[in-house]
C-alpha cells in the first residue's frame, strides 16, 4: 500500500540529559551518554504543512525518548506528544511524522527503537524569541535552551554542521537550562544549566 505523502517545514529543539556538548551528535551516536542513559525531548513547530490533503500550519507535537545507551546501539523507547487543537485526522498525521510511521527522517531512526510508547494529545505553549527556545506541555514537559554566543557575532549561536540528526544537518549549539519531562514512564528533572540543547529549522517529507 502506497504511503501518503507529505511536507512539513517550521522549527524545532531540543533538550537532553547528556552534559554539553552531547557526545552522541560528535560520535555519530556512538559514544556513550555522559549520564551513561540519555533523555531527550525534541519539540518540533510546524509554519507551514499538509499530510496528503490534511493541513498541519500552526501545529505542534513532541518526540520524547530514552535510550539506555550509546544510541546507535538501539533499543530506545519513545513516545509522541501532539498538539491537544488538532483534528482526528491532524492528530493521525503527526503521530505518523513523529514516530516514523508515515516515512520521512524519524523513520531512518526505527531500527534504534526497541519500544513505541505511544501517543498523548495535550495543550502547547511553544516559544520562539532569538536564541531562546521553550515549551510547556501540560502534564508533560516544560523545558527551555539558550543558544551558545559566537564570539564574533554574539547574536548568533555556534552551529554544528553535516552531523547525524533527523531534524538538520547543521544545528544551533545550546545549553538547556531547565528540562522537566514526566511522560510515559520517563522521569528527569534538570535546571542545572549544563545540559545539552540544539536548535534548528526544519524541512521534512517523505511518502
Amino acid at each position: 500500500m502506497e504511503q501518503t505523502k507529505w511536507r512539513v517545514n517550521g522549527n524545532y529543539f531540543e533538550t537532553c540529559s547528556c552534559d554539553f556538548l552531547c557526545p552522541c551528535i560528535t560520535s555519530n551516536l556512538a559514544a556513550q551518554p555522559t549520564k551513561e542513559y540519555c533523555n531527550a525531548a525534541l519539540v518540533y513547530h510546524i509554519e507551514h504543512g499538509n499530510y496528503g490533503n490534511v493541513k498541519l500550519d500552526d501545529l505542534s507535537f513532541a518526540v520524547l525518548l530514552h535510550s539506555p545507551g550509546a544510541m546507535g546501539a538501539g533499543n530506545m523507547s519513545v513516545g509522541v506528544i501532539t498538539d491537544e487543537r488538532a483534528s482526528a485526522e491532524q492528530q493521525a498525521a503527526l503521530v505518523a511524522i513523529g514516530s516514523g510511521q508515515g516515512g520521512g527522517p524519524m523513520a531512518a531512526l526505527g531500527p534504534l527503537v526497541g519500544t513505541f510508547l505511544g501517543a498523548e494529545a495535550k495543550p502547547f505553549h511553544y516559544q520562539n524569541q532569538g536564541m531562546s527556545r521553550a515549551v510547556t506541555i501540560a502534564g508533560v514537559l516544560d523545558e527551555a535552551c539558550e543558544g551558545v554566543p559566537s564570539a564574533i557575532n554574539p547574536q548568533e549561536p555556534l552551529y554544528i554542521e553535516n552531523t547525524l540528526h533527523p531534524s538538520n544537518s547543521r544545528l544551533a549549539l545550546a545549553k538547556a537550562t531547565r528540562s522537566h519531562l514526566h511522560a510515559f514512564g520517563i522521569n528527569w528533572d534538570d535546571t542545572s544549566g549544563s545540559n545539552n540543547g540544539h536548535f534548528a529549522p526544519f524541512i521534512w517529507q517523505g511518502g
